[in-house]
């Protein structure tokens, strides 16, 4: 069985638009790094994050994926097979926040699909929107090299009612290690239109770090979803123009490619 690398990552989400409307916003936030092959003992031996149940913080496996409650790891296993992806029983690790005092919202959540040898094979994308939709783009990486992991994937999904729908996203993503970041890189072509990131530090997934980080990180989930709301009522403010909302994708992945 693979070691257990559960973390807590303590950083800042900055976005800044550049096209039409320039508008720059950024705030603390902690993300959980979790394997899903230990989740469950891992968060056991925790008072202040609790599974499955009303807590201080909270995480739970309905939250995430199809939100049936299945296990994410058979989820995930499903659409990297249907990518022709494998990786023959490797960790899968989740980036994501938690609840916090029973709320829950994360626009993204990142799992590091990973081949036996520790190599990541894969990275799927999950994003939420303030409807409550869900889609995910899934990204192989065929190779392992040193560096960053440069992916790319067209946009199918609608997320900020100020955005169009014929974009491309490039991601670049350091995978955990002392630190972590993933940014999205959103671009019309070759022009650039936003940069979504988040960058964070590792710390031990333990009680006395995460009271330290809900002390300095108060009511997180709740101030995101907050923050995206008030956001959004400044870029109206500067002139933006209302995107109506089409149906969802019609399938719950988009596979995209390596970037060079």
């Amino acid at each position: 069985m693979t070691a257990d690398h559960s973390a807590l990552y303590v950083g800042r989400v900055e976005h800044t638009r550049v096209r039409t409307i320039r508008h720059a916003l950024g705030y603390r936030v902690y993300m959980l790094l979790l394997d899903l092959d230990h989740v469950e003992t891992r968060l056991a031996r925790l008072r202040l994050l609790t599974r499955g149940r009303f807590g201080l913080m909270s995480w739970r496996a309905a939250d995430h994926g199809d939100r049936s409650g299945r296990p994410l790891r058979q989820q995930v296993e499903a659409h990297l097979a249907a990518a022709g992806i494998e990786i023959d029983g490797g960790p899968i690790r989740m980036l994501t926040m938690p609840r916090i005092l029973g709320y829950g919202f994360n626009p993204i959540s990142v799992y590091f699909c990973h081949r036996p040898d520790g190599g990541v094979a894969a990275l799927l994308y999950e994003v939420t929107n303030t409807f409550g939709e869900r889609h995910s783009y899934l990204v192989a990486r065929p190779v392992d090299t040193p560096g960053p992991i440069h992916q790319t994937a067209d946009k199918a999904f609608f997320v900020s009612p100020f955005m169009d729908m014929d974009l491309t996203y490039d991601f670049t993503v350091r995978p955990p290690a002392e630190g972590v970041s993933v940014v999205v890189a959103v671009r019309r072509g070759d022009t650039p239109v936003l940069t979504a990131s988040f960058a964070g530090g590792r710390r031990p997934l333990t009680d006395d770090q995460l009271l330290r980080a809900f002390l300095t990180h108060p009511l997180l989930t709740w101030k995101v979803t907050v923050g995206i709301h008030w956001e959004a009522a400044k870029m109206m403010l500067k002139g933006a123009r209302y995107r109506d909302r089409g149906p969802p994708p019609k399938q719950p992945v988009t596979v995209g490619h390596a970037r060079s």
